[in-house]
């Protein structure tokens, strides 16, 4: 296992990258804005389920043979891309019937799979499990998944704190912009834009190159 120092150092990395807004937290903060915080928090859970995906991907070493594939990488890239920019184009499209009452929220389950993709295709997140983790990871400290796992839990425990606070920050502040600011299509076109952004950013990541 990782030394203590290691952690330490370790955690200092993972807060650094996670307070820094991305796709991520783009997608907690306007979940949270435009449904409440339920629905914050269950993109939080999302979100990190995703980064499971990452951790489990890394510890089996599957990240590094999607990495080096462009084919594969390819299929993932533009499936959960054209999934994203649906949505986003599905929200923008929705007729008003007059204020939030006339529209039944997602339900949760479906907040936390779209959570779930967000991540898995953040292009960050990616980075930082095929590039930045493996820095602290030593053979001679024992079984190299372990270690993966490890780190891994660490990142998600402080992800879910800091994106939890997001979470929490943005359901506050949207009921007040709700009350007094923005409209219900206002609202749906914000939000909209921002799954659309998500999956251009999704489409538009590298494909990995051949050394």
């Amino acid at each position: 296992m990782p030394s203590v120092s290691t952690f330490e150092l370790f955690a200092v990395a993972s807060l650094a990258l996670l307070v820094i807004p991305g796709p991520a937290v783009l997608y907690i903060v306007t979940r949270s804005v435009d449904e409440g915080r339920a629905a914050g928090l269950a993109s939080v859970a999302g979100v990190h389920l995703g980064t499971a995906v990452h951790v489990s991907a890394a510890a089996l070493g599957i990240s590094a043979l999607l990495a080096s594939s462009a084919t594969a990488f390819t299929v993932v890239k533009v499936v959960g891309a054209a999934y994203l920019i649906a949505i986003g184009i599905r929200r923008m499209m929705v007729r008003s019937r007059g204020d939030d009452a006339g529209r039944a929220p997602a339900p949760l389950r479906r907040v936390v799979a779209t959570g779930v993709l967000v991540n898995v295709l953040n292009p960050k997140t990616a980075l930082f499990f095929l590039a930045f983790l493996p820095q602290f990871v030593n053979p001679a400290q024992g079984a190299v998944a372990l270690q993966v796992l490890a780190l891994g839990g660490v990142f998600i425990a402080l992800g879910l704190v800091s994106d939890g606070t997001y979470a929490l920050v943005g359901s506050a502040a949207g009921g007040w912009l709700r009350r007094r600011l923005l409209q219900t299509r206002g609202r749906r076109l914000v939000s909209g834009g921002v799954y659309v952004t998500l999956g251009a950013a999704a489409a538009l990541t590298g494909t990995p190159r051949h050394g």
